[in-house]
C-alpha cells in the first residue's frame, strides 16, 4: 500500500511527483538537476525502506533524508521526514543486550609492582604493538594472571553510557597456539562507541589494535563485515566523511560498502593499506596515509567493482 503522507511530504520538498508504470513516483533529480523527472522513488509499505533511484545519473539509495539535504530542504521538513522514514535492511526491532563482564582475573596495569612478571611481559607485548601508556588508561586496557584468560590482554570496550559492551583478549605468551579467545558478541554491539564522535569523519578498521593505532574515531569491526545496528548508527548520523581502512583480503566486502554508504549520501574514503593493516603502520604512517587519500568518485567506485569481476 502506498504510503500517502510520505508522497504528500516528499512532494513539499521535490515537487508534485509523477505516477510511473511501477507504480512509484517521479520526480527531478536534485543531484543532476535533470529537466525530466528520472528521479523515481518507492512509497510502498511493503517494501523496506523507500528506494530510489535516478535513471540519469545513477544515484541511488533508500534513505529519504539525503534526498531532502541534496535538495535543500528546510530543517523543518528534514525533521519531519525522519519522523517517518525507515533506513532499508539495516533497521530492525531494538533487541536486549545481554549483561557482561570483565574476567575475574582482570588486572590493570597501573597494579603493576616489579615483581610482577606476567603483567611487566604483557606490558613489554603492548610497547612492541606500538599501544602507549596514554592508550592502556584512555582505554582501561588490563591483562589476566589466571583463569580462562591466562596470560591474555584484555581490551575493554565500552557503551555510549560508558557500560562494558565487550573485551577482547589477546594472547601475550609468544609460545601459545591460540591468539584471540572472545566472550560471545551482541549484534548490537558497537567497539569503543564510548569515544566515538557522531557528528566527525569516522574510520572503519579490522582490529582493536587497529583502532588503537589509528586513535581518532576509529571503529574496529572486529572482522570483515559490519554489523546492522552499526551500519544503520552510521547512516543516520551527522558523520559525512567515512575512511575505510580494511586489510587487502577484505577488499571485495569494503568495495561493497563504500558503494552502500556512497548511496546514502556519505562522503567515502577507500584507504589502501598496501600490505600492512595500522596496527603494523604505527600511528603516524598511518594517519599520513589517511590523510592524502582523495574521495571516492562514482569513477574509482566503478573501477574497483571491475576489479572483482
Amino acid at each position: 500500500m502506498v504510503n500517502h503522507l510520505l508522497v504528500n511530504i516528499v512532494n513539499s520538498v521535490l515537487g508534485v511527483g509523477k505516477p510511473t508504470a511501477r507504480g512509484n513516483q517521479a520526480y527531478h533529480c536534485p543531484f543532476c538537476h535533470h529537466t525530466k523527472p528520472k528521479l523515481e522513488i518507492n512509497f510502498d509499505d511493503a517494501v523496506k525502506g523507500n528506494p530510489w533511484h535516478c535513471w540519469v545519473c545513477g544515484k541511488k539509495g533508500t534513505n529519504l533524508v539525503v534526498l531532502f539535504k541534496q535538495a535543500k530542504a528546510t530543517d523543518e521538513a528534514i525533521a519531519e521526514i525522519k519522523k517517518h522514514v525507515t533506513y532499508s535492511d539495516y533497521q530492525k526491532n531494538e533487541r536486549r543486550v545481554e549483561a557482561i563482564d570483565l574476567p575475574k582475573e582482570f588486572k590493570p596495569f597501573t597494579s603493576i609492582t616489579k615483581s610482577d612478571m606476567t603483567g611487566r611481559q604483557a606490558l613489554a607485548y603492548l610497547k612492541q604493538r606500538g599501544v602507549t601508556k596514554a592508550d592502556i588508561l584512555r582505554y582501561n586496557i588490563g591483562y589476566c594472571d589466571g583463569g580462562v584468560y591466562d596470560k591474555m590482554i584484555i581490551i575493554p570496550s565500552y557503551s555510549h553510557e560508558g557500560t562494558l559492551n565487550y573485551f577482547v583478549a589477546r594472547n601475550f605468551d609468544p609460545h601459545s597456539y591460540i591468539k584471540y579467545k572472545n566472550p560471545p558478541m551482541s549484534k548490537d554491539m558497537v567497539p569503543f562507541e564510548l569515544f566515538i564522535n557522531w557528528s566527525s569523519p569516522l574510520v572503519l578498521c579490522e582490529g582493536m589494535f587497529d583502532a588503537l593505532a589509528i586513535k581518532r574515531n576509529a571503529i574496529p569491526l572486529l572482522g570483515k563485515h559490519i554489523q546492522k545496528e552499526l551500519m544503520k548508527k552510521i547512516v543516520t548520523s551527522q558523520v559525512e566523511k567515512i575512511y575505510i581502512a580494511l586489510d587487502k583480503d577484505a577488499q571485495q566486502d569494503a568495495v561493497k560498502f563504500c558503494e552502500y554508504l556512497m548511496n546514502e549520501g556519505k562522503e567515502v574514503y577507500l584507504v589502501d593499506l598496501e600490505e600492512k593493516d595500522p596496527s603494523e603502520m604505527g600511528f603516524e604512517a598511518v594517519t599520513n596515509l589517511i590523510q592524502t587519500t582523495m574521495p571516492l568518485t562514482e569513477y574509482d567506485l566503478m573501477a574497483k567493482k571491475l576489479q572483482f569481476v
